[in-house]
């Protein structure tokens, strides 16, 4: 079978069949779980830069955000100064916004405070589904919400932890894009595939549960 038959023979979600770089990202990455902070630091960034564009044109970007911004690593985002600022302004490769620059570089140091914490940034982010994702039945992209009261309530806690650019919508969209929530529609390839993977994957999603059982 041809790339182009195996491609088109497929069920996916209308989005992702606006172009290459959308199709490869959903059928490999959108909605797989992301245990490990590398990843989730990656979203946070990614989708904060989001905020009034669309997702097409951060993904064109990944990878100058990935040369920019250290490989995305918090550590070393968490370390730059005001020079790093005007370099990363005169970086077409990104989105050159200074808010949303400075909000990348604030919320890394706050990452890490909240890592340092808990022991490390996905415990902290997967206690809210209880260590599992949320698996939705959606037939339909108008039945997919943007925000859910859940998402409401993680954004409520950032805030209060002082992270920008990470409200509700944006945070709805990194629980999607990071597993916490399969919000693939049913008939999409992907919806099941994505389950599969949570089930085959090492017992760390059992850990991160008994991590974060409520307080007695």
């Amino acid at each position: 079978m041809s790339t182009s038959e195996s491609v088109s023979d497929k069920n996916r979600c209308p989005w992702a069949i606006k172009s290459d770089l959308e199709r490869i990202y959903h059928d490999q990455e959108w909605g797989l779980p992301r245990m490990g902070d590398a990843g989730q630091f990656e979203f946070l960034v990614l989708e904060s830069a989001q905020a009034g564009l669309s997702w097409a044109t951060i993904l064109r970007k990944r990878e100058g955000y990935r040369r920019a911004f250290a490989g995305f690593d918090p550590v070393k985002v968490a370390m730059f100064t005001e020079e790093d600022v005007r370099r990363l302004l005169a970086d077409e490769s990104i989105v050159r916004n200074r808010k949303k620059i400075e909000a990348a570089i604030h919320n890394a140091r706050l990452f890490l405070e909240v890592a340092a914490k808990h022991g490390s940034f996905s415990r902290y982010i997967w206690r809210f589904v209880e260590g599992r994702p949320i698996v939705n039945a959606w037939r339909e992209m108008s039945e997919i919400p943007a925000t859910t009261p859940l998402s409401d309530k993680v954004a409520r806690e950032f805030k209060g932890m002082g992270f920008k650019f990470l409200g509700s919508t944006v945070l709805y969209a990194h629980m999607q894009a990071t597993g916490m929530v399969n919000d693939h529609l049913t008939q999409c390839f992907r919806h099941a595939e994505c389950q599969h993977h949570f089930q085959d994957m090492p017992p760390l999603h059992s850990f991160l549960k008994e991590t974060f059982l409520p307080e007695r």
